[in-house]
């Protein structure tokens, strides 16, 4: 994969915080901007500043004439604008891309550091192919007991595209720091079936040698600072660009919601701290991941189940120190 690039989405954002502070300096309010440019629509620049909407490179150069940007920033700022709109260039990162996988994408992108936290689940950017298979199917099985239209993407489609952006753990040469807290009910018996569980605590091993990962193992009886309950997933992602604002990812049931508020940013900060303290250090974590694994030796065999293979082809690839090739 080549090097990280910023993806459009966080070009958005990046662009609207620097035109509102570029307006909030010229003394002028939202309706003064309208007003003076000739907009008819007075939500558009609202859209603009809040990264809601893909900019016109036309409309940008009003701006910063009307904000008396000087020369070098102008520069800047219409390169970001044009980063903004290349969706099509950013994703031929991605061979197999779909709508939901993409969002995740676009916020991994240009990451100079991850740190994610699941109560139930092995994070995406760590499933293998067999784990991700029957997380995906059943999730797709609560939908059609409740009635949703079936979703366009086929079961294989999302599986690659989750393995399509695990790509950026072992990118060169700017591979993100990623650290993750995994509850080992994340890798129990209800989570899949014996070989699915097998692979994944084998692949688990091997990403846990990687120099930029660092996993931590959560037991189940393990108290959390002063008895706190996490009560649901999230991720927080700083950007190699220290101007781009860092966010968390905060994953419900079936919705998710994205912040860059520094009250919210903050609070996620301090519960994951208190979660790496509690888990196992890094270490330990990889010698409890073996000796889980060796557990289930006896009892995992290279079959099919249900919900299909417990592996998808692969390039077999060499790592440094890894326990197996895939």
């Amino acid at each position: 994969m080549p090097p990280a690039a910023p993806s459009p989405i966080l070009r958005r954002r990046r662009l609207g915080t620097e035109l509102r502070r570029l307006r909030e300096a010229a003394g002028l309010t939202g309706d003064q901007v309208i007003e003076r440019i000739g907009w008819a629509s007075a939500s558009k620049l609202s859209r603009l500043e809040n990264g809601r909407s893909r900019p016109d490179p036309d409309d940008v150069r009003v701006l910063l004439d009307l904000y008396g940007a000087d020369e070098a920033l102008r520069t800047e700022l219409l390169g970001i604008t044009k980063e903004a709109g290349d969706m099509r260039g950013w994703l031929k990162n991605f061979p197999v891309m779909t709508q939901q996988q993409r969002s995740w994408a676009e916020l991994e992108a240009g990451c100079a550091a991850i740190s994610e936290y699941n109560p139930v689940l092995v994070p995406g950017l760590l499933q293998t192919p067999g784990y991700a298979r029957v997380r995906i199917v059943s999730a797709r099985q609560v939908g059609e007991r409740a009635g949703d239209p079936e979703p366009a993407e086929e079961p294989e489609t999302e599986v690659k595209a989750r393995l399509a952006r695990q790509e950026l753990l072992t990118r060169e040469p700017d591979a993100p720091r990623y650290t993750a807290v995994i509850e080992e009910a994340a890798l129990g018996h209800r989570a899949g079936p014996p070989e699915v569980l097998h692979e994944q605590l084998v692949q688990l091993c091997e990403l846990a040698l990687l120099p930029n990962v660092t996993l931590h193992v959560l037991l189940r009886d393990t108290a959390i600072g002063d008895w706190y309950l996490p009560p649901t997933a999230f991720s927080v992602y700083r950007f190699a660009d220290p101007l781009d604002p860092e966010t968390v990812a905060i994953e419900g049931g079936f919705t998710d919601v994205m912040s860059t508020e520094a009250k919210t940013l903050n609070r996620y900060k301090v519960v994951f701290e208190w979660l790496c303290t509690a888990a196992l250090p890094a270490s330990d974590t990889l010698s409890w991941l073996i000796e889980a694994t060796g557990r289930l030796t006896g009892t995992a065999n290279p079959s099919t189940v249900a919900y299909g293979p417990a592996t998808a082809p692969a390039q077999r690839r060499r790592h440094p120190g890894r326990l197996t090739e895939r």
